[in-house]
């Protein structure tokens, strides 16, 4: 198989450079063995430079001190309960000491919340730059806590301004000026593993299907509002696990849904997932605050058509396979969900979105950025 483009001029770049391969290391707390869109890129980023030795890729993560491997760095942490895997690290020495040992060209800073400033000051004193990855937002962290959301956005908003506030570089795919007051810099790229494709040998069933993390701020209880008022009864499979997965059973029960829900386990198997998208009548992303909305990319690249809120950044790629509706609207999000069910996907349509948005290209053309970053483009 002939590489792609985009990734054989990434290795010829350094090849030709004097300095090797760029030297990059990312830090990223949600990254545990159940969790989503952070946890796919860097899987991603880690493939991509295992197989093109394009760039030296290192991983500090919480997890258990001294585990992990040559370029997965696990600091002293606490498994947080009711969680997808996710780890609280123990403070910050780890992972300055860390970022001392490694001496990288570039730290990418996937979350805020990990001494963002020690961590920023350490990598300055090794010589890289410092990137803020912008995964995500304070509206969305405070509506994933039970109380005043208002007063939680305003307090998380300070906070990103202050950990953005000593980065050289923003990297974001939405507005980072009401978070960070600054705006971002470089493009957060996204993509496809292989896995998710066209599927024309799977059966499309009736059901409609949301797959994502089980928590207050995915819009679950809009959806299973939706799912109560529907004229048609349409079987409605929610795949994932979370700590308001018993909420949403009760919630469920009191709606009078009955059977018409299932509640599936968290499918690690990419294969596996890409059956499940493709079996779908439709796939919903039913929140208000999706920062990327990988799921619905994946979806489409099936073929499966797509219910998402018009705040969705990643509506805007998908073109005939999605329909928006107005974030926070069960009512909106019922006629979305409805319309779509009526869809007939396109496969030839998904086997072009595949070839646009495969991970090798994403992952090179963030490369081509960082190297001008750190001024070896």
């Amino acid at each position: 198989m002939q590489p792609e483009p985009g990734v054989a001029l990434a290795a010829a770049a350094a090849e030709e450079d004097s300095g090797g391969p760029l030297r990059v290391v990312d830090v990223a707390i949600f990254n545990g063995e159940r969790s989503g869109g952070i946890r796919t890129y860097l899987e991603a980023k880690a493939s991509f430079a295992a197989r093109t030795c394009a760039l030296e890729h290192h991983l500090v993560v919480p997890g258990r001190e001294g585990k992990g491997g040559a370029n997965r760095h696990e600091q002293r942490s606490l498994r947080l309960a009711a969680s997808n895997g996710y780890r609280l690290p123990l403070g910050g020495s780890g992972l300055q000491a860390a970022l001392r040992m490694l001496r990288p060209e570039v730290v990418l800073l996937h979350d805020p919340y990990w001494t963002p400033r020690h961590a920023s000051a350490v990598a300055r004193e090794v010589g890289a730059v410092v990137v803020a990855v912008h995964h995500s937002s304070a509206s969305l962290h405070a509506a994933g806590l039970p109380g005043p959301q208002g007063v939680y956005a305003h307090a998380l908003r300070r906070w990103y301004r202050r950990a953005y506030g000593d980065v050289d570089a923003v990297m974001s795919v939405v507005d980072t000026d009401v978070n960070a007051h600054r705006p971002a810099t470089l493009r957060l790229r996204l993509g496809l593993d292989r896995a998710f494709r066209p599927r024309p040998d799977v059966q499309r069933l009736d059901h409609v299907l949301y797959v994502g993390r089980m928590s207050r701020e995915k819009g679950l209880r809009e959806l299973l509002e939706a799912a109560a008022a529907s004229r048609e009864p349409w079987p409605l499979v929610l795949l994932g696990t979370g700590p308001a997965g018993d909420a949403l059973r009760e919630r469920a029960r009191q709606l009078g849904l009955g059977d018409r829900v299932r509640f599936a386990p968290y499918v690690n198997d990419r294969d596996e997932l890409a059956r499940a998208y493709a079996g779908a009548r439709c796939v919903v992303l039913p929140g208000a605050h999706e920062t990327f909305g990988l799921v619905a990319l994946e979806a489409a690249a099936c073929g499966a058509p797509v219910v998402t809120a018009d705040t969705t950044p990643s509506a805007h790629l998908l073109d005939a396979f999605v329909e928006t509706f107005a974030a926070g609207d069960a009512s909106d999000l019922l006629r979305a969900i409805e319309l779509t069910r009526r869809r007939r996907p396109d496969l030839a349509d998904a086997a072009a979105l595949v070839a646009r948005h495969a991970w090798d290209t994403a992952l090179a053309a963030e490369l081509a950025d960082l190297r001008q970053l750190v001024g070896r483009s």
